[in-house]
């Protein structure tokens, strides 16, 4: 794949209007608590409590991937940021998981949504990147002094979500990994230690859950804390638009794990029941 080098990010494009961040009023359990204490109207919000930028980092920039968007919280007012890397799928490019930058980056995380190298990269291919992606963020980036290199997660769509467990498989330093509506030929992942939450749909008819995410979660026998969360009547593209269920959870896993934030729970343990939004929750509840 011709790795270009790396020069820098274009500059700060646009600011998103949020809330302001205000600092938690409690003594935080954990040094990497970041924003107020969560409640459920807090977490299936359109937008958190950081006010956010963007920067856009061209292909001609980008190293090992295909170029993105970074999403950060403009105050560093609590301290760094855990970072995110997110991959589209097969044929897509990042406006398929576009709605999750903000919305997860107003929740107190750098994340960057990421264009392949090419649109049919395979996931090995996709976890490659996405791992690329994060070392851009963290060594190059225009943002890299917001961000705790330490605490780092991935997820995708599809064989982006194939690419995640991929990408979990190769580094296990990585905090949380989200696989969404994954797909991939290996159904085995019996190495990962990455805290993992596996997001599949019912009606998925491109990555089936029974012969995707279903094996991929119940083979993640060496990850410590580990959910499965399959979203009711929904199809494979679920998660390519913005999604209450999908980013609720997935800010709850991240936050849990990357920010080892137990504010959060609340929304992971007991494991929900299922609803007209849930049609099957598992868990290694209570979680490490």
């Amino acid at each position: 794949m011709g790795l270009r080098s790396v020069t820098h990010a274009i500059p700060v494009l646009a600011v998103l209007l949020v809330g302001v961040t205000t600092p938690s009023a409690h003594a935080a359990a954990s040094p990497f608590e970041r924003g107020p204490a969560p409640t459920t109207a807090s977490v299936e919000a359109t937008r958190g409590p950081f006010a956010i930028a963007t920067t856009t980092v061209s292909r001609s920039s980008a190293s090992g991937f295909g170029g993105g968007t970074i999403y950060y919280p403009t105050s560093t007012a609590e301290g760094t940021f855990g970072a995110v890397a997110i991959s589209p799928g097969f044929t897509s490019t990042q406006s398929a998981i576009s709605w999750l930058g903000p919305r997860l980056a107003s929740q107190g995380f750098v994340v960057i949504t990421i264009d392949t190298l090419s649109t049919l990269d395979q996931p090995d291919s996709r976890g490659a990147q996405l791992l690329a992606a994060l070392d851009y963020l963290t060594r190059t980036s225009s943002v890299r002094t917001r961000i705790d290199g330490n605490r780092l997660g991935v997820m995708g769509h599809s064989m982006g979500g194939g690419g995640s467990l991929a990408a979990s498989r190769t580094r296990p330093s990585l905090q949380a990994a989200i696989p969404l509506t994954p797909w991939h030929t290996t159904k085995s992942w019996s190495t990962v230690r990455v805290p993992t939450m596996i997001i599949g749909a019912e009606n998925d008819t491109t990555a089936s859950v029974a012969a995707h995410s279903e094996p991929f979660y119940v083979s993640l026998g060496a990850a410590p804390d580990k959910a499965y969360l399959e979203l009711n009547g929904a199809s494979h593209s679920a998660p390519t638009r913005a999604n209450t269920t999908v980013a609720k959870y997935s800010i709850s896993w991240l936050k849990r794990f990357i920010d080892d934030d137990t504010r959060y729970d609340q929304f992971l343990c007991p494991a929900p029941a299922r609803s007209t939004l849930i049609e099957e929750y598992r868990a290694t509840c209570p979680h490490s």
